[in-house]
């Protein structure tokens, strides 16, 4: 019988003996160490277990990570093979007291080098990506890198795979997305801990896309852009799709740092629905609750429930935007005036937000902001508290990411274009005006 032997001195390469090992499935337990790897593919009927002061740490070579055919950034596209890699598997647990590390700086650094290029594809691998992908220059993208095909991998994907649980562990510097649920269903990500750097790009904590029956419960998350993210394709790709994001479950979570703490889109062509966020605490982000669209991503968002949600130190407590502005230049899709409806309009309806408190908010307390041609419509606020701060505040456009809105001075909570709005036992403290009509 072959001897397989794994060294966790934190120089070994070990990719070759972990990844014969993952093929013959069953139970792989990694003892205490550090076990360099490169890119690694999980298969169906597999535990990995990791002992307390285990780390499985990914090299970060970027020609290690040949290209799969997966999404990005909400496109399917060839892009990097994703550090940990669960495909096409069933019955799939990872689980411990150890860490998943990225060694995300070398990646970082890269995408600030090249994500906002004007010179397109320069290097060998940008070049090949390029090739992989014809038209890539007209997909949609959310500012992670597509227009120079520098297209990096999320340090665990979940992709077209069923009955998977990973718990317990560290996961910490992802190159890109950290955990990427996409058309998988049956997920629970419960009692991990996620730390990226809150300067390090597009390195969301949890991204849930086109998926459904998934549970994130007792998660911290401190990231350096959404905390937990529910998505379901970008434009055209994602609507011929027609894979929704749907019943999702996220309790008990605490997320910092984040551009927002629970964060609905900005890709939701296929649509989210039957969401429920409860009993969280989202602390220093700059949303606390973020849904974020705009024409040209479509979708229908609806039966929507956040409860029990403290909100300390934010941008913007609540901030729901249909003029989302990143990657796009297309200046109608953020006019004040009415535009054609089409299957890239996207609509929001049937949202509850109940016994949720928001203090110390620096720009506004909350935005509530439709399309004029598709308002916002059936919103319930009840038995919620804002308070906006009263040092350190910033200019009210900083509620969030969007363009073609004027710019207002009030603070309380901003409403355009939204109908059948019920408000009960709703107050905002430390401004003039607590509800700030513009329609």
């Amino acid at each position: 019988m072959k001897e397989y032997r794994l060294y966790g001195d934190g120089r070994t390469d070990n990719t070759a003996a972990l990844q014969e090992l993952l093929d013959m499935k069953g139970t792989l337990v990694l003892l205490k160490g550090v076990y360099m790897t490169g890119p690694l593919t999980v298969h169906e009927d597999t535990r990995i277990e990791f002992e307390e002061g285990a780390v499985l740490k990914f090299i970060p070579d970027f020609s290690l990570y040949g290209p799969v055919y997966t999404r990005w950034e909400g496109v399917k596209c060839h892009c990097m093979h994703p550090c940990l890699y669960i495909d096409g598997a069933r019955n799939v647990t990872i689980t411990g007291k150890g860490t998943i590390d990225g060694s995300g700086q070398a990646w970082w650094d890269q995408a600030n080098l090249r994500r906002n290029a004007a010179d397109g594809p320069q290097t060998d691998i940008e070049r090949m990506f390029a090739s992989l992908n014809p038209g890539y220059e007209d997909q949609p993208g959310g500012g992670g890198g597509r227009q120079v095909q520098f297209l990096r991998p999320p340090l665990v994907q979940i992709h077209e795979s069923s009955g998977v649980t990973i718990e317990g562990l560290t996961i910490v510097d992802s190159p890109f997305w950290t955990i990427h649920p996409v058309f998988s269903d049956h997920i629970v990500l419960r009692d991990l801990r996620i730390e990226n750097p809150a300067d390090a790009p597009n390195t969301d904590g949890i991204d849930i896309e086109s998926c459904t029956d998934v549970v994130v419960e007792s998660c911290f998350v401190h990231v350096g852009d959404d905390g937990i993210a529910l998505k379901s394709g970008s434009g055209r790709s994602g609507i011929e799709d027609a894979a929704p994001t749907s019943r999702v479950v996220i309790r008990g979570c605490t997320v910092k740092a984040a551009h927002g703490g629970a964060v609905i889109g900005s890709e939701t062509a296929a649509g989210i629905d039957h969401i429920e966020v409860s009993d969280c605490i989202f602390d220093g982000t700059d949303r606390g609750i973020r849904i974020k669209s705009r024409r040209g991503r479509g979708g229908n968002i609806h039966d929507l429930v956040f409860r029990n949600l403290t909100m300390n130190d934010n941008l913007c407590p609540l901030a729901v935007n249909m003029y989302y502005r990143c990657g796009c230049n297309d200046m109608s899709c953020f006019s004040l005036d009415p535009q054609p409806v089409t299957d890239e309009t996207p609509s929001l309806y049937n949202l509850e937000i109940t016994g949720c408190h928001g203090t110390g908010a620096r720009a506004s307390a909350a935005m509530i902001v439709g399309l004029p041609e598709m308002k916002v419509s059936n919103v319930k606020i009840r038995d919620c508290h804002f308070a906006v701060a009263s040092q350190n505040l910033v200019p009210v456009s900083q509620s969030d990411m969007f363009l073609g809105l004027p710019e207002i001075d009030q603070r309380g909570i901003r409403l355009r274009f939204v109908e059948n709005l019920e408000l009960e036992n709703v107050h905002v403290d430390g401004v003039e005006q607590e509800i700030v009509m513009e329609d």
